[in-house]
């Protein structure tokens, strides 16, 4: 797959055009998004993203089309993961509800710009180290089983990951108590201050970044092209905000998402891991050779696991909800 320079501009551009126009919006217009509205933005972002396959198709053909799609997939399930922690980091900052949108916004930015970067590594990473696969394989299992212990231990901790950072930040910067609208930074006694919603934005980047530590991993199972890495994110971020206010309460019935998202991670990891041992260089293993014995797991059968998990964990959950509830 060649992507040309001029590709990227045209792609990072437009995104900077979508999120800045959203920002002015939001800077102008402080307000929580209400059902209707959130529908209506979900199904564009939906839609922009499932359209952008047959640009994929057709320029690069259909295989990148199917990878792309099965990571697009991929990346807005486990991003949907993201969510429970906003909603701790809303909580224990005690966020107005008309601030949530616009700091979800910037703070989706950051962690935009931060998995670019990230991005761009892993693809030097792979390119030069074949072992790399088993390191992202290996990593994605350790994941799926700390998403399975995590399940069965929910609530014995509340904190985010973020938790470190705003506290070193806190020590250092002087930070003002109470919010002051949709400012960032305040003169309180002649002295500069930040506000807590700037705390906010840098805990919902950081936390969203360390969420990216197992999602892109799991679309590098799934395609070995950067730019459809990118762009699966790009489209799986850009409509979280909306998603955020979309499902709201919904998020408590989805109690059985951890489990569904385990084994889509533990199914990708293994997909890493296989491929790794037809690339093998490692010594240690089969003598350096190539282990081609077992055969290599295609992106569309992934794809199909993927959504068939999403789909039954999703049923599983509101039928065991909703039957709790009567």
């Amino acid at each position: 797959m060649n992507v040309e320079l001029w590709v990227w501009i045209a792609t990072i551009a437009v995104l900077v055009g979508i999120l800045a126009a959203d920002f002015i919006y939001q800077f102008k217009n402080p307000h929580e998004p209400t059902l209707k509205e959130s529908a209506i933005q979900v199904s564009i972002y939906v839609t922009l993203a499932l359209l952008f396959t047959f640009v994929v198709g057709g320029v690069w053909g259909p295989q990148y089309a199917a990878e792309y799609i099965a990571g697009w997939v991929t990346e807005y399930s486990l991003s949907v993961d993201n969510i429970f922690v906003f909603l701790i980091i809303f909580t224990q900052f005690v966020v107005p509800r008309e601030l949530r949108s616009q700091a979800l916004l910037i703070g989706i930015a950051i962690a935009l710009l931060l998995r670019f970067i990230f991005i761009m590594l892993g693809a030097a990473f792979i390119e030069n180290f074949s072992w790399a696969f088993y390191v992202f394989g290996a990593f994605l299992i350790f994941t799926a089983i700390k998403l399975i212990r995590e399940f069965f231990h929910e609530g014995e901790d509340d904190s985010n990951e973020a938790g470190g950072l705003v506290k070193f930040i806190k020590k250092r910067i002087p930070t003002a108590d109470d919010y002051h609208g949709n400012k960032f930074i305040v003169t309180l006694q002649g002295k500069k201050h930040i506000t807590p919603l700037l705390l906010v934005m840098i805990s919902i980047g950081f936390t969203d970044l360390l969420f990216a530590l197992d999602s892109i991993p799991a679309v590098y199972g799934l395609t070995n092209e950067p730019y459809i890495v990118f762009v699966a994110n790009a489209f799986a971020l850009l409509g979280l905000r909306q998603l955020y206010f979309l499902l709201g309460g919904l998020m408590e019935r989805l109690k059985y998402l951890s489990i569904g998202l385990s084994i889509i991670l533990a199914w990708i990891g293994l997909k890493l891991v296989i491929h790794a041992l037809h690339k093998n260089e490692l010594p240690f293993i089969n003598g350096g050779e190539h282990v081609t014995f077992i055969p290599e797991i295609s992106t569309e059968l992934s794809l199909t696991v993927i959504i068939l998990t999403l789909v039954i964990t999703t049923i599983w959950s509101l039928a065991a909800t909703t039957k709790s509830r009567a």
